[in-house]
């Protein structure tokens, strides 16, 4: 364990990204994370993998300043004009995002994968760890699950269009505009939605503020065709291992379909925020995310009181 009076988050929680404090007024936010490709299209898959990796920055009440390119492609085997779209599709993110491109790192690689170093900056007495949950705080999800299985469903041709446009712009949308309106409200904590899957972070959060959480299952919004591709069999592994990393710690309070089980652990990239605040703020906050286009918010649980960290489904 590092060590120091201006480390204010580090590797102890499971956060989103490390906060190191410069001074009274100013901390920096720093992480990384590089994906394989989720979608067909290399442009959007640029667009998905920036945007996943922005993420964090915004997680802990943060604003992006710089990012940095990490690319590995097969230049000898695969043609370029593919590696271009990618950097294409994340340099409009890194810009949406109001950060600038320093530079990055490139490997040869059989696999494709790419993503963003990303700094940025915050107030040091504003930072939004994962683990600061109070008593009778309301969680609010910003974005719909499910981008695991479709990203399945995708690969085998076996979504709509329609679908599959809606799952790759949530995918690709900043979860910039969400926190914006979060940092109006008084938020306790906060993570975002990533590989470890609903239940996954859910968890996270509830282990290190040391509460029992409860999820509200019917109220966590799916995006379409989730359910059709789960009756299909369309499950990355994630899902089966993020499901089994939680069992130990999920109390279901009331009897939850397998696979809207499934679903709740499916692995996500580029997923929303899940912010804990007061119950009596957390309603308010998911109405004026919703009328400022975050369509997909929904208050989805609730802090229930002192434990060791455990999911209640009901």
């Amino acid at each position: 364990m590092e060590e120091d009076p201006n480390l204010l988050v580090g590797r102890e929680t499971s956060d989103d990204a490390g906060v190191y404090r410069l001074s009274d007024e100013l901390a920096l936010v720093q992480t990384i994370d590089f994906i394989t490709p989720v979608v067909n299209d290399p442009y959007d898959f640029g667009r998905i993998a920036a945007a996943n990796a922005l993420s964090d920055v915004y997680a802990m009440g943060g604003r992006p300043l710089t990012a940095m390119n990490v690319v590995c492609f097969p230049i000898r085997k695969m043609d370029k004009d593919i590696l271009r779209e990618i950097l294409r599709g994340g340099l409009e993110k890194i810009h949406e995002a109001g950060a600038v491109l320093l530079g990055g790192h490139s490997v040869e690689d059989p696999e494709i994968k790419y993503g963003l170093s990303v700094t940025g900056v915050v107030h040091p007495d504003r930072v939004l760890p994962n683990n600061r949950v109070e008593d009778g705080d309301s969680l609010v999800l910003t974005k719909p699950i499910g981008t695991g299985v479709l990203a399945t469903a995708i690969k085998a041709g076996l979504v709509s269009e329609a679908a599959e446009r809606q799952a790759t712009e949530t995918m690709a949308t900043l979860n910039r505009y969400a926190a914006e309106i979060m940092l109006k409200y008084p938020v306790h904590a906060c993570t975002d939605i990533t590989g470890f899957g609903l239940l996954g972070h859910t968890l996270e959060m509830a282990v290190a503020s040391g509460y029992t959480i409860r999820l509200f299952v019917e109220e966590v919004p799916l995006l379409p065709e989730v359910l059709d591709s789960v009756q299909m069999g369309l499950l990355p592994g994630g899902s089966f291992s993020n499901r089994n990393y939680c069992a130990h710690q999920i109390l279901q309070v009331t009897p939850v379909d397998p696979m809207l089980m499934d679903i709740l652990a499916d692995a996500q990239t580029s997923g929303g925020l899940l912010i804990s605040l007061p119950e009596d703020c957390a309603v308010d906050l998911a109405a004026e995310l919703k009328s400022r286009g975050v369509t997909g918010a929904a208050v989805v649980g609730r802090a229930m009181g002192r434990s060791r960290g455990v999911i209640e489904l009901a």
